[in-house]
């Protein structure tokens, strides 16, 4: 039980760092690159899908 309370707590403190570290230095994209990664992200999301269907249903890991 303490090991899962300690992974818990470096994920939770691994997140907040992130959040805080991203808030403070990053910049906003623009539109453009934006819009460029929105019509790959709906692709790339359902092949990864069908994918672990296709594994699930296969039997492997």
């Amino acid at each position: 039980m303490s090991t899962l309370l300690g992974i818990v707590l470096f994920i939770f403190i691994g997140v907040a760092l992130m959040v805080v570290l991203g808030e403070k230095f990053a910049s906003p994209m623009e539109p453009e690159k934006l819009q460029r990664i929105t019509r790959w992200i709906w692709p790339l999301v359902m092949i990864s899908i069908v994918i672990q269907i296709i594994m699930y249903f296969s039997g492997s890991n």
